[in-house]
């Protein structure tokens, strides 16, 4: 199973966050899931925020078009990005 599929033009990514990391960022890919590492720690719904933030740059969309669709307080997430205008280039080379 890939990290990612498409429903219709929303993108929807499962995703393993890792918190109180030294810097923000896309990893790769880590057991089928998109590994993404945060500096902010899981309180209070701040790495949950942050990784939206960072989807709205690597998307270039904007934040309200990505929503949490599961795992609000579990490292593994399920995001839906609606209508990306940009993709990642691991995205594009697997889209084929």
């Amino acid at each position: 199973m890939a990290f990612y599929h498409w429903e219709g033009e929303d993108l929807v990514l499962s995703v393993h966050v890792q918190p109180r990391a030294s810097q923000s960022g896309i990893v790769g890919v880590h057991d089928d899931k998109l590994k993404v590492k945060i500096t902010s720690a899981p309180v209070d719904g701040q790495a949950n925020a942050d990784v939206c933030q960072l989807f709205s740059k690597i998307f270039g969309v904007a934040k309200s078009r990505i929503i949490l669709q599961s795992g609000q307080t579990s490292r593994n997430k399920c995001f839906c990005i609606q209508s990306p205008k940009k993709l990642p280039e691991m995205i594009l080379i697997n889209s084929e």
